[in-house]
């Protein structure tokens, strides 16, 4: 299975990013960045806050009831006069629940290393994170996930545990950032310095969605 960043290269992951990039009313070439930035850390948080094997539930809950991939088949719609209430307010529960008190701190260091403005970062995170959970969703049932222990492998083939530790260090730091502003430093070089690698994923999802 191709990594999240594979993803985002691929077909599918160009309409994404035309898409957002039009949503956000801005140049693919940034909606690009932004996304390679984000993705990566949306699912190291997911990591971050593996905890129990009632999240691990709650997660594939969440991806068989309303996250199931169908999201990905109709772009055009999603994408068409601009993307619906709804959708919005779903990314904006799912940034919540993943990233919790930490959801400013990494707008801010992805908007600080993009040049583009937290609120447009925050914009396009929203609309991303139901697409993510929907990539996710849609790996389940290809592969038949139907239990919480099956979630590691699906999402370990989606982020790899192969990254350097400088990289990991700042999918890492980005979120344990106490806003004073350190964390640009570690954001620069790093993620968009080497977009193949991928940081690393365990194998237990903790409460992302309790």
């Amino acid at each position: 299975m191709s990594g999240i960043l594979d993803l985002l290269n691929s077909d599918l992951g160009k309409s994404i990013v035309s898409g957002v990039a039009d949503q956000a009313n801005q140049p693919q070439s940034k909606a690009h960045e932004v996304l390679t930035m984000g993705l990566p850390v949306l699912m190291t948080a997911m990591q971050r806050n593996a905890a129990s094997p009632e999240g691990a539930q709650g997660l594939l809950d969440a991806l068989n009831n309303g996250h199931d991939g169908s999201i990905l088949n109709n772009l055009s719609g999603l994408f068409g006069g601009g993307v619906d209430d709804s959708v919005m307010t779903d990314g904006s529960n799912i940034l919540g629940h993943v990233l919790g008190n930490k959801q400013s701190n990494v707008e801010n260091a992805i908007s600080a290393k993009s040049g583009i403005d937290d609120g447009t970062v925050a914009q396009i995170l929203k609309v991303a994170a139901p697409i993510l959970m929907g990539m996710l969703g849609n790996q389940a049932r290809q592969q038949n996930v139907n239990s919480p222990g099956g979630l590691g492998g699906l999402l370990g083939g989606l982020l790899e545990d192969n990254s350097p530790k400088s990289e990991r260090s700042f999918l890492e730091s980005i979120l344990d950032a106490d806003g004073d502003g350190s964390v640009i430093d570690d954001v620069a070089g790093m993620v968009m310095g080497d977009n193949k690698k991928k940081g690393g994923l365990g194998g237990v999802i903790g409460g992302l969605f309790s």
